[in-house]
């Protein structure tokens, strides 16, 4: 019973992300969250230094176990913001289409990241929030394409107030963990196999060695 046990915290464990929401305040990163997790919306959220929340999604057949911390974006917060996304699987930056200085800020926090994050650790996906205010907008969505196309990123809009695009954006970068995860099970069932065939051979040198006359 020990060993089931173990089996499964393990388990748990293995299909635990942490997911950090980064951009400008008022930019609607708590009202995607609260929409995605409770399919509510509030107009006015104010996130004081960080804010978590754990969801479960159930995807190709399996549990995952999202565990989503939202930050304040107010710059006073900004030193001590790596300590909350730190070990991330998953990043979205967020951004507001009716403002420019918003959009810049969220290419800044993309460059925070890379401080402290390699290459392929992190899905990153770029999400232009408040699309219900298109008629307002000031970033396009070829501006955010083209940003997030050079730099390997997700890119999509949503709108926390209607609800659109909110749960699309939670899926695919769950679908983009869950291939990252094949990726990196692949690639250590070719290591093992790599090591097992160096160990045989080297095992078979040693016998062939041993029994030469």
């Amino acid at each position: 019973m020990e060993l089931a046990v173990e089996s499964t915290s393990e388990r748990q464990k293995e299909n635990s992300f942490k997911l950090v929401l980064l951009g400008s305040a008022d930019v609607g990163k708590s009202s995607l969250v609260l929409r995605y997790i409770r399919d509510d919306f509030l107009e006015t959220v104010s996130t004081t230094g960080c804010a978590f929340f754990s969801h479960r999604v159930y995807l190709q057949g399996k549990i995952l176990d999202f565990e989503i911390w939202d930050t304040a974006g107010q710059e006073r917060y900004h030193s001590v913001s790596h300590l909350y996304y730190r070990g991330a699987s998953a990043a979205l930056l967020v951004y507001d289409i009716t403002s420019k200085e918003s959009f810049s800020r969220a290419q800044l926090w993309f460059q925070e990241l890379q401080k402290y994050v390699f290459g392929g650790e992190m899905v990153i996906a770029l999400v232009g929030n408040k699309g219900d205010l298109q008629d307002k907008g000031k970033v396009s969505r070829e501006d955010a394409q083209a940003f997030a196309e050079q730099k390997g990123l997700l890119c999509m809009e949503t709108s926390a107030k209607t609800g659109d695009g909110v749960k699309e954006v939670f899926e695919t970068v769950a679908h983009e963990l869950l291939a990252s995860e094949r990726q990196r099970e692949e690639k250590q069932r070719r290591r093992d196999s790599l090591i097992t065939l160096e160990e045989s051979h080297s095992s078979d040198v040693r016998h062939r060695c041993c029994n030469f006359h």
